[in-house]
C-alpha cells in the first residue's frame, strides 16, 4: 500500500477513521494500536471493559488492511474500533452480562449487530461492563466491579451501558454499542458527555442481546458524535428473520438530514420532565439553553404537556421487572452458566440446586427486581400491579401520540444531575430509580430518542440534553440533535486523555 500516514489523534471520528482507512491513507491496524495503547493505559482507573480482544482485534484491523490492498470494497465502518457492551452475544467470547451466573459462558452465535459490524468492517476492541443484567443506572451493579467516569474517576459513568460510555469518552473505541431498556443508553452517555442514542422499538434487531425486559430493550449506539452515532445505527439496524419484533420495513435513515438545519420545525420543551421535582436547577437550566438556541435558529419552541409521563417511573419498574422474572427463570444451573454446589457436594434435589445457583449467581439488584416482578405477576396481584403498569403505558403512548400531533420533536434533560459520586446511592435503591425519571417515557411507547452533550452543571461535569421523536422519526430526530450539537457551548475533554495514568 502507498501513500500510508501518521494515523488520526484519539478523538478521531469514525467518519474520519473509515474514510482514511478506505482510502489508504492509514492502516487499520495502526490506528487499532493507538486505541489499544490508551487502554492498556488507563483502563486500570476506568475499568471500562470485561475483555478486552486484543488479539482478535489485531487479527480484524489485518484482513481490513488486507482487503484495502486488494482493492475490495469496504463497509461503511472500515477499521473502526467498536465497543460491545457485554449482553451482545459474540460467537466463542464470554459473555457475561457482568453476572457471576454466566460465568464464562461463550455464546455459539453472533449477535446480528455483531453480525452487521463485521460486515461494515468495524474492529471489536473488547466487551464492556454494564450493571448486572443491564439493571441499573450507574455500573456498581457488576459482578466484576464497578466502571470509573473518565471525567472524574471518583463519579460513577451511568448505567446500564456505563460501561460503553466511558470507553467512547477515554477514546478507549470510536463508538461503541449499548442496549437501552428503560435509559440505558441516554443516561450514561449524558453523564460521560457522549451521544447516546435509542431507536425505536424493532428498527434494531434483538436477536443475540441477552433479555432483560423483551418489550423495552433495545440496542443503540453510544459516540462523540451525533454524525458518528448516525453511521453506527445506520450500520446496524433493519430487518432480521430472527427476530420477530424487528421492522420489516427499510428503516429510516438517521444520517440523511444531518445538515438540514431546525428551520420551521417544532419542538415542543416538555413540561412535566424539565421543570420536575428532583431535577438539578443546572439540568434544567441546559436544557432551557438547549431551547433557546433552537429557537434561534429558527425553530418554533413552546411547551408541551405529557401528564402521564409523571407515572412513568411507576409503572416501569413493575412492567420491566415482570418481564426480568420470566426472561432470567431459564439461568436455573442446567441450561446457561454456573451450578453452585455446597462444599463441593451435589444438592439433593433440583430445587435445592435451584436455590443454590441463583442465591450464589445473581447479586442483589437482580434478585431485588427478580422478587418484584414475580410478585406482580402472581395470583391475586397481577391486575392490581401488572395490568394497571399497562393501562399506564397506554396512556404514555396517548399522550406522546398527541404531542406529536403539534410537534415535530420534543425536548427535555435527559439526567436527573450530572455524575455522581461512586458508592453515593447504592444504599437507596428508590434514590437510584430515579435517575431515569426522564428516559423512561420513551421506552414504554417505544419511541426513538438521543442525548446529545449541551453544557456542564455547577459541578462542571457534563449534562445531556434530550431530543425525543415519534417512532420511526429518527431522520428528523438526528436532524434536531445534529444543530442542537452544533450550538452547544464546549465541554472539556476527560482530564485522564492528557494526563494518563493517575494510580
Amino acid at each position: 500500500m502507498t501513500g500510508v500516514s501518521d494515523t488520526p489523534g484519539p478523538l478521531a471520528s469514525a467518519h474520519a477513521i473509515a474514510a482514511g482507512v478506505r482510502a489508504g491513507t492509514f492502516r487499520a491496524r495502526e490506528v487499532l494500536e493507538e486505541h489499544l495503547a490508551r487502554v492498556e493505559a488507563l483502563e486500570e482507573d476506568v475499568h471500562a471493559f470485561n475483555l478486552v480482544l486484543a488479539d482478535s482485534a489485531r487479527m480484524a484491523a489485518d484482513a481490513v488492511d488486507a482487503d484495502v490492498a486488494a482493492g475490495h470494497d469496504l463497509g461503511p465502518l472500515a477499521g473502526v474500533p467498536v465497543a460491545l457492551k457485554d449482553n451482545l452475544c459474540t460467537r466463542g467470547v464470554p459473555t457475561t452480562c457482568s453476572s457471576l451466573i454466566l460465568g464464562s459462558w461463550k455464546p455459539p452465535y453472533d449477535a446480528t449487530v455483531v453480525q452487521r459490524l463485521a460486515s461494515a468492517g468495524a474492529v471489536v476492541v473488547g466487551k464492556t461492563n454494564l450493571d448486572e443484567f443491564a439493571m441499573g443506572s450507574s455500573t456498581e451493579n457488576s459482578a466484576f466491579g464497578a466502571t470509573r467516569n473518565p471525567h472524574d474517576l471518583t463519579r460513577v459513568p451511568g448505567g446500564s451501558s456505563g460501561g460503553s460510555a466511558a470507553a467512547v469518552a477515554a477514546a478507549f473505541a470510536a463508538v461503541a454499542l449499548g442496549s437501552d431498556t428503560g435509559g440505558s443508553i441516554r443516561q450514561p452517555a449524558s453523564l460521560c458527555g457522549v451521544v447516546g442514542a435509542k431507536p425505536t422499538y424493532g428498527l434494531v434487531s434483538r436477536y443475540g442481546l441477552i433479555a432483560f425486559a423483551s418489550s423495552l430493550d433495545q440496542i443503540g449506539p453510544l459516540a462523540r458524535s451525533v454524525r458518528d452515532a448516525a453511521l453506527l445505527l445506520d450500520s446496524i439496524s433493519g430487518p432480521d428473520p430472527a427476530d420477530s419484533t424487528c421492522l420489516q420495513d427499510d428503516p429510516p435513515s438517521a444520517s440523511a438530514r444531518l445538515e438540514g438545519g431546525v428551520e420551521g420545525l417544532r419542538v415542543g420543551l416538555v413540561r412535566e420532565l424539565a421543570g420536575a421535582e428532583g431535577i438539578s436547577p443546572d439540568v434544567v437550566a441546559c436544557t432551557r439553553d438547549a431551547a433557546e438556541a433552537l429557537s434561534g435558529l429558527g425553530a418554533k419552541v413552546d411547551e408541551v404537556s405529557l401528564p402521564a409521563a409523571v407515572y412513568g417511573l411507576s409503572a416501569y419498574y413493575i412492567i420491566a421487572p415482570a418481564e426480568a422474572s420470566s426472561n432470567l427463570a431459564r439461568y436455573d444451573g442446567v441450561r446457561y452458566g454456573m451450578r453452585a454446589a455446597n462444599h463441593g457436594t451435589d444438592a439433593a434435589d433440583i430445587t435445592e440446586m435451584y436455590l443454590r445457583t441463583r442465591s450464589a449467581g445473581f447479586g442483589a439488584e437482580v434478585k431485588r427486581r427478580i422478587m418484584l416482578g414475580t410478585y406482580a405477576l402472581s395470583a391475586g396481584y397481577y391486575d392490581a400491579y401488572y395490568g394497571q403498569a399497562q393501562r399506564v403505558r397506554t396512556l404514555i403512548i396517548r399522550d406522546f401520540e398527541a404531542a406529536y400531533e403539534t410537534f415535530d420533536v420534543l425536548l427535555a434533560p435527559t439526567a436527573p444531575g450530572t455524575a455522581f459520586e461512586l458508592g453515593a446511592k447504592t444504599a437507596d435503591p428508590l434514590t437510584m430509580y430515579l435517575n431515569d425519571v426522564c428516559t423512561i417515557p420513551s421506552n414504554l411507547a417505544g419511541h426513538p430518542a438521543i442525548s446529545v452533550p449541551f453544557g456542564v452543571g455547577d459541578d462542571g461535569l457534563p449534562v445531556g440534553v434530550q431530543v425525543l421523536a415519534p417512532a420511526l422519526g429518527e431522520t428528523v430526530m438526528f436532524q434536531v440533535a445534529a444543530a442542537l450539537e452544533a450550538a452547544a457551548p464546549p465541554v472539556a475533554l476527560p482530564s485522564i486523555l492528557s494526563a494518563g495514568r493517575t494510580g
